[in-house]
C-alpha cells in the first residue's frame, strides 16, 4: 500500500512538473515615438506613447512578469518603465533572444518589448505562427501572447490602448 500511494505521488509530482514548463510570453511592438527630430535615431517617447505605455500596464495589470527583454533603444525600455518588472535584459537578435528565455526562463513569464520588423519574427523564433502577415509603422496597438511548450507556441493576438484599427 505504501508504494502504491508512494507512486502515485510521484506520478502527480511529475506531472505537475511537466505542466509547469509552460513558459508564458508576451510581445509588444515599442509604444508611439517622438518623430520631431529624423535625425534622432533613438527618439524617447512621444506624449501619445507615454499614455499607450500606460495603457500596456492597464492591460497587464493583473500578469505577474518575471523578467522583461528590451532592445537597447530608449522607446523600448519607456514602453515597459509602467510596467512592474523585476529585471530588464537587453537583447539583439529574436533567435538568442528565444534562446535565452528557453534557457533561463522556461516555466516564467516573460514580457518582450520589440519593433514592427521584429515582433513577428520574435513569435516565429519561440515555434509560433504568424498571427498576421505584417506589421506596419503604425501598428503600436497589438500585443500578443505565446504559450511555448518546448519548441512550439500558441499565439493569441490582442488588442490594447486606443485602437489604430476600427
Amino acid at each position: 500500500m505504501k508504494r502504491l500511494i508512494f507512486f502515485f505521488s510521484l506520478c502527480l509530482l511529475l506531472s505537475t512538473a511537466v505542466l509547469a514548463q509552460n513558459t508564458e510570453v508576451w510581445v509588444v511592438r515599442h509604444a508611439e515615438k517622438d518623430k520631431s527630430n529624423p535625425e534622432d535615431k533613438d527618439p524617447n517617447l512621444s506624449d501619445e506613447g507615454r499614455i499607450r505605455a500606460g495603457d500596456l500596464a492597464t492591460f497587464l495589470k493583473n500578469v505577474k512578469f518575471d523578467v522583461g527583454y528590451s532592445t537597447a533603444y530608449k522607446r523600448t525600455h519607456q514602453t515597459l518603465d509602467s510596467l512592474i518588472i523585476p529585471k530588464v535584459i537587453n537583447y539583439t537578435d529574436p533567435k538568442s533572444l528565444a534562446d535565452s528565455v528557453k534557457k533561463n526562463y522556461s516555466g516564467k513569464t516573460v514580457i518582450v518589448a520589440a519593433h514592427s520588423n521584429t515582433v513577428l519574427e520574435i513569435i516565429e523564433a519561440f515555434g509560433g505562427k504568424r498571427p498576421m502577415e505584417m506589421l506596419t509603422d503604425d501598428d503600436y496597438d497589438y500585443i500578443f501572447r505565446l504559450t511555448v511548450k518546448d519548441d512550439k507556441a500558441k499565439v493569441k493576438k490582442d488588442q490594447y490602448g486606443r485602437p489604430h484599427h476600427l
